[in-house]
């Protein structure tokens, strides 16, 4: 029934508005043997990325005239990251980007998501940019053309200067009009090499995770009111971005941006199940996902703030709520919803103790994360236009003598959550591509390098690359197009 689908789809899936086809498959198809099972179809169109982050991956923290971000003030402040651990060199590809796109070419990846980092571009913030580091991209994406890889460009993940958030951060509205100007100003130095582009990742992890709680940079708790307008604040900033990305890029220019929704789906499949995590998850979502795709926010958040709530115009809803080229929708987990009869009409379950996870404690493993939250983002808000933005596996990996990584668990993970999309995708749900979290073990925020998500293992100290196991199913699958 699958295979039928798509030969019934094949014009349309064909005109999938993100990425161009290319012939890389073919190479990366060599020496596989066939899968034994019958395999599960993917689109013939559909994108296989990977992804990375500035601050994560590039180390180099004073090259080229880069300034300080706010994590580099967090990580290198004791007690903020494990072991006192930072990103001031991480995996060096500042340096080593020539070998880590070869990486991808034996993947076989069409696509590569990456972020420019906002303090290599302006290390003070605002005023005069820094050509050097607009230059190194220029090299870097060549590198990527030449090898035939798309390059998706996120404009934030979540290293703000450190220099804007002395004067506020994102709790400063101010920095809403800087991030417009940054994204302008990058679009316009390199829209002849990128299309597609993203203002934001993950609203929620650097607002109230930076913000809210302490945990990630810049370490503040606000008080509510102060947190709910860093989050409007940033929001705001998105609408900005998408404007000044359209009005400055010389060339064609599709945008997006990456979200981590916070997921709910019904721990049963049934009618009454599935409206309480439509309903949920619009609701949980309220402050950010909800009101960029509605223009919006729900009155139940706002009632749920009283005095707290966000202070806004109709002119920043309008802005907020730009039309979006796609939506990228960032999938780890998801939590079970029941019906209830309490004033929201849902209850989220809590998990037992036995829930499994990953290495990381906050990664439960539910593979129908990956069905249900682009599933109900599609069917809620009518998004046409889907991309899995980042899905990985933390995990316990060790170098073996004989110079293997036998992942095992990750790869587990990484088939169960493809047979749940597969699923989607042949059930007519608009996702049209997937980036694996993430290509290389890299520094993991306020966990340090005790937690590796790559496909590549990295020795931190010799900076050597060893793919996976893991690395070897990824390629089998973008090679096959199929998960077996």
């Amino acid at each position: 029934m699958n295979r039928r689908f798509f030969l019934k789809n094949a014009a349309a899936l064909a005109a999938s508005p993100l990425l161009p086809t290319t012939t890389l498959r073919a190479e990366s198809e060599k020496h596989l043997p066939a899968i034994a099972s019958q395999p599960r179809p993917f689109p013939p169109n559909f994108v296989w990325g990977t992804a990375t982050a500035a601050y994560q991956v590039e180390g180099a923290v004073h090259a080229g005239g880069r300034g300080l971000s706010i994590w580099d003030t967090f990580s290198h402040t004791p007690g903020k990251t494990f072991d006192g651990e930072t990103g001031d060199v991480a995996d060096d590809e500042y340096y080593l980007y020539p070998e880590d796109i070869r990486l991808m070419q034996r993947l076989g990846v069409r696509a590569f998501r990456f972020s420019i980092a906002w303090p290599r571009i302006f290390p003070h913030g605002t005023s005069k940019p820094n050509a050097v580091d607009i230059d190194h991209y220029k090299r870097v994406l060549d590198r990527l053309k030449e090898a035939n890889i798309v390059p998706v460009c996120t404009l934030c993940h979540w290293d703000l200067p450190q220099a804007l958030q002395d004067k506020g951060g994102w709790a400063n509205r101010d920095t809403s009009y800087a991030f417009a100007h940054y994204a302008g100003y990058v679009v316009s130095q390199l829209s002849d090499r990128i299309t597609y582009w993203m203002t934001m990742n993950e609203f929620d992890s650097f607002i109230d995770g930076g913000y809210g709680g302490g945990g990630m940079a810049p370490g503040l708790d606000l008080p509510l009111g102060q947190l709910v307008q860093a989050r409007q604040n940033a929001v705001l900033a998105h609408g900005l971005a998408v404007q000044a990305i359209r009005a400055s890029a010389h060339h064609p220019a599709k945008v997006g941006l990456a979200e981590d929704i916070s997921g709910a789906m019904p721990a049963i499949e049934d009618a009454a199940h599935i409206h309480a995590a439509e309903v949920a998850i619009r609701e949980r979502n309220a402050p950010y996902t909800t009101v960029i795709l509605e223009g919006r926010y729900t009155e139940q958040y706002l009632r749920k703030l009283g005095r707290n709530a966000p202070k806004f115009t109709a002119e920043d809803l309008r802005i907020i709520s730009q039309p979006l080229d796609f939506f990228g929708i960032n999938v780890y987990t998801t939590q079970e919803v029941i019906p209830s009869d309490n004033q929201e009409g849902y209850e989220f379950v809590p998990r037992p103790a036995t829930y499994p996870h990953a290495q990381s404690k906050w990664l439960f493993v539910n593979p129908q994360a990956i069905y249900w939250t682009p599933k109900l983002v599609a069917d809620i808000w009518g998004v046409k236009n889907i991309y899995i933005t980042e899905n990985g596996y933390s995990s316990a990996d060790v170098l073996r003598a004989d110079g293997q990584v036998l992942d095992t668990d990750r790869i587990m993970y990484l088939r169960n959550y493809l047979l749940q999309l597969q699923r989607a995708v042949s059930e007519g749900v608009p996702v049209h591509g997937y980036f694996l979290w993430s290509l290389l073990d890299n520094f993991e925020w306020a966990h340090g390098y005790s937690q590796r998500f790559g496909i590549t293992y990295v020795d931190f100290k010799t900076q050597v690359r060893t793919p996976k196991l893991s690395s070897d199913f990824y390629r089998r699958v973008i090679a096959e197009n199929a998960v077996g």
